[in-house]
């Protein structure tokens, strides 16, 4: 049954089921391999790599869900909204502020502990 009507909703959520730096660590590997596919994929028209890119990505964000974090994927309940939360976590990460999302979401850091 899905709780979440909007992404806005959803969002928080979702930062929550990440909440282990090792969870988000994997998913990262995970998205960056699978960017890579794709790029390879569609630069030497290998077709047929097109399926490794969900596997890829896939792959180390389901290991981590299980053996990490100890929960399910969010993908089951909410594919896209999990696709998209899984890049924005990745962008966010990249630009330096996927710390203060996961503190608005409740999910501690440490980083206020560093800071004071």
């Amino acid at each position: 049954m899905r709780e979440h009507a909007t992404f806005e909703s959803f969002w928080p959520f979702y930062l929550r089921e990440h909440a282990k730096p090792w969870t988000r660590a994997w998913h990262f590997v995970g998205s960056t391999l699978a960017i890579f596919v794709l790029v390879y994929a569609l630069a030497s028209q290998t077709w047929w790599l097109l399926l490794a890119v969900p596997v890829s990505g896939y792959f180390f964000a389901w290991v981590s869900h299980a053996f990490v974090e100890r929960n399910k994927p969010a993908t089951f309940t909410y594919p896209l909204w999990s696709l998209i939360g899984d890049y924005r976590m990745y962008g966010l990460f990249l630009a330096g502020r996927l710390d203060a999302e996961l503190e608005k979401a409740g999910v501690s850091t440490g980083r206020q502990a560093n800071e004071g």
